[in-house]
């Protein structure tokens, strides 16, 4: 397989991947600013909402930190919640082990880093075009949704301090607007849709859990509907079909 030994052919694919992410940016773009817009609001400082971003890097799961943050929830709920989201990203590891198990091992642990929905979105499209190499295409494409979600994440903290009575807006439906929508595009099969719906009445059922337990309950009973349905029920199809 090739690897990263011709500069020409991997400066080709970064930049080729780059660019492949770019239109994926018009919907990244809008989430950070609005994340960094309401982390002050939420009770995060701006440095930690600028660090969130970079280190932990996942925006559906630093939208879901913040709204625990925002609920007072014990950091033990967030870090397990917040864990059990992002367990999807195991799948995309696994996706992609062959295309990048020839590389050393420092190398893919710095891919990982890159791994998010866009950029697999990207890596998969990268794949059936034979782009080569897959992983100097995966690491233009990282960096273009890294850089736009720090940018905005940047941006939108400096909006939010701007305007200091924006936490008087009732922003906080946006981020239960803005999960809402990273969510509901991902339910298309049926399994997916009967997830959603058990966990969204496990939570409002177990909402009076101290400590926000609720939310990890919601998250045990919908993954567990999820299976079960992927299971026993008829072959998984589109929800438009």
């Amino acid at each position: 397989m090739t690897t990263l030994t011709n500069p020409h052919s991997a400066r080709a694919a970064l930049k080729q991947g780059f660019v492949a992410t770019l239109p994926m940016q018009l919907g990244v773009a809008p989430f950070g600013l609005i994340f960094g817009t309401l982390a002050a609001p939420s009770g995060l400082p701006p440095w930690a909402a600028l660090a969130m971003s970079i280190f932990v890097y996942a925006g559906s799961a630093q939208f879901l930190a913040l709204t625990l943050l925002a609920a007072s929830a014990s950091w033990p709920v967030i870090v397990l919640t917040t864990l059990v989201v992002n367990l999807r990203h195991a799948l995309y590891s696994a996706t992609l082990q062959s295309p990048l198990s020839h590389l050393p091992f420092w190398q893919r642990a710095g891919l990982a880093y890159f791994l998010t929905d866009e950029t697999f979105a990207a890596v998969q499209s990268g794949i059936n075009q034979n782009v080569m190499p897959i992983s100097a295409y995966m690491l233009g494409s990282g960096l273009c949704n890294c850089c736009c979600w720090v940018l905005c994440t940047a941006l939108g903290i400096a909006l939010g301090q701007a305007v200091p009575q924006i936490a008087h807006w009732g922003l906080e439906f946006a981020m239960v607007a803005t999960f809402t929508g990273i969510v509901v595009p991902m339910l298309v099969s049926r399994a997916q849709v009967f997830a959603a719906l058990a966990a969204a009445i496990t939570a409002l059922l177990a909402a009076s859990l101290p400590y926000k337990l609720g939310l990890i309950c919601a998250v045990i009973v919908g993954v567990s509907a999820g299976m079960l349905v992927a299971r026993f029920a008829a072959p998984p199809h589109s929800v438009a079909d």
